[in-house]
């Protein structure tokens, strides 16, 4: 491997999901009891047409947390070489796109806005790529540091050569 392909910093951007696929299944089985247990007492009240209209709740809302859970399994890899920064995303299907920026000129910009969690942009001369869309405030600041960071010491390297060095004093 060249020193040209070696990373100097890689991260990979995951959505976080607070429900294991085990407590989905759990939360699916309580919203379609507790709307059983609803629509019941009204069919036995006389008011049978909330049958349907709960039956399209409960068909709603699976669907939606499922839609949630499968949103999960995207993925952003962000890996900065001497050379280019690389960022590759895999979206809930398994497609991976790529794209390569030049790292000579890229600035990471977090852009702040009114009410919503800021853009992580970087930026190099005219192109622009928005990354970590799916993380939240904290964690876009925190890599936002780390990146910047990563770059500025591929600009500024710091070089240690043993023979200049203070001699040791007797």
């Amino acid at each position: 491997m060249q020193e040209q392909d070696l990373p100097l910093f890689h991260a990979v951007v995951r959505p976080h999901r607070s429900l294991s696929p085990r407590g989905l299944r759990i939360l699916i089985i309580a919203i379609c009891a507790a709307s059983l247990m609803i629509s019941t007492l009204f069919f036995f009240a006389g008011a049978w047409p909330i049958l349907g209209f709960c039956g399209a709740e409960i068909a709603l809302a699976v669907a939606l947390l499922r839609l949630n859970a499968k949103r999960a399994r995207r993925s952003e890899t962000i890996t900065l070489t001497p050379g280019e920064i690389q960022v590759s995303r895999r979206d809930e299907k398994g497609r991976q796109t790529v794209r390569n920026l030049r790292a000579a000129w890229l600035n990471v910009v977090l852009e702040e806005r009114l009410a919503r969690v800021p853009g992580l942009f970087l930026r190099n001369r005219g192109e622009q790529e928005e990354v970590a869309r799916e993380i939240g405030e904290e964690e876009k600041r925190a890599l936002a540091a780390r990146l910047s960071d990563a770059l500025h010491g591929l600009r500024h390297p710091q070089f240690d050569n043993p023979q200049l060095r203070d001699p040791p004093r007797n």
